[in-house]
């Protein structure tokens, strides 16, 4: 049992889209990630989603809206609805995931990351 700063945690990341692990929870994974720019749209098939925006204001587009979060919002995203984060300035987010979750869905790019790092 260890107490985790975020703050020293988000110095040591220095790329955006490539979350990086801090903890495990009930089979889940704890992850920071540093965004800036459009990601892909993905979807998760078998798990739900939570953003928890620590710095910036990030805008989650989805098929048939677009919701923004502001520091200190969060949402969980159900299993299954497409959706493509995008962020005009740098945002820190705060994820929960089950373990081996692929950021990108079933969808492979160049920001598909095949495994996450522990900091």
């Amino acid at each position: 049992m260890n107490k985790v700063n975020l703050n020293e945690k988000f110095d040591l990341i220095k790329e955006h889209w490539t979350p990086k692990i801090i903890g495990e929870l009930n089979g889940q994974d704890v992850k920071l990630a540093k965004v800036k720019g459009e990601f892909v749209w993905h979807d998760h098939k078998g798990e739900d989603e939570l953003f928890l925006i620590i710095k910036g204001t990030l805008r989650i587009e989805f098929r048939d809206r677009t919701i923004t979060l502001n520091e200190g919002e969060m949402l969980i995203i159900p299993r299954g609805v497409e959706h493509n984060p995008i962020a005009e300035e740098e945002v820190w987010l705060l994820l929960f995931e089950p373990q081996g979750t692929k950021h990108t869905g079933d969808v492979m790019t160049e920001k598909t990351v095949q495994k996450f790092e522990r900091i």
